[in-house]
């Protein structure tokens, strides 16, 4: 029977895939991504000639039937995103289900996640936390982050370049006394990691960074 793997991928240094994921990427009829030339820069490095078909936020649930046909019909597909583990903030969770009601064998290969990984330099409890990943961006966003203001767990997000700022000084409005750590870049030549609290690091923040992905982990209230 054909299978779907999912195969978590670099989040910045090409260097960090597993060789299990290298091999399940060679052998593979079919490479389910979210952007060819993301993933080609990948398939490159490694010298990997597969071909691609594209899914994303867009058209995922458009594509779903033509992919779950390809693989009952007999190929063998992996699925991946731009970076890091795929269904975790990026598409594919949608395709997962449908291949688990339709009976095909689903078969993660594991590797980069940026949120374990923020986590275990962040010197923040991980014993317990949530994940909330992107906040909603307009209907709904004050509602969220009162109820993080009363999570007693470690919290992770995500953040794009473009409203870092806006969420430090909600963080600072909100949670004005937690233990925060900002990490830009992780893995790549620019990584960089803030520690403190949101009007702390807004103190020493370059309001000119105008590239790059940030995974924001905030303590919870009675972390010291």
């Amino acid at each position: 029977m054909s299978k779907l793997y999912v195969v978590a991928t670099p989040i910045g240094n090409l260097s960090d895939i597993t060789f299990r994921a290298i091999e399940t990427l060679k052998s593979v009829d079919l490479i389910i991504c979210e952007d060819t030339r993301v993933t080609k820069i990948l398939l490159d490095h490694y010298e990997i000639h597969k071909q691609f078909f594209v899914i994303n936020a867009q058209n995922e649930s458009k594509k779903i039937p033509e992919l779950i046909e390809k693989i009952e019909n007999g190929l063998n597909c992996a699925l991946v995103s731009d970076a890091g583990t795929p269904s975790i903030s990026d598409p594919g969770t949608r395709l997962v289900n449908a291949a688990v009601k339709s009976g095909i064998n689903v078969i993660g290969i594991p590797g980069p996640s940026a949120v374990t990984l923020a986590l275990s330099i962040s010197g923040l409890p991980t014993d317990s936390f949530v994940f909330e990943g992107f906040l909603p961006q307009k209907k709904g966003r004050q509602k969220k982050l009162q109820e993080l203001a009363e999570e007693e767990r470690t919290i992770v997000l995500y953040e794009s370049t473009y409203r870092i700022e806006k969420l430090l000084n909600e963080i600072k409005e909100f949670m004005p006394e937690r233990q925060i750590v900002v990490a830009r870049e992780l893995t790549k030549k620019f990584e960089e990691l803030w520690r403190g609290k949101a009007s702390e690091i807004l103190d020493g923040f370059d309001k000119k960074i105008t590239k790059g992905e940030f995974v924001l982990i905030i303590a919870p209230p009675d972390f010291m």
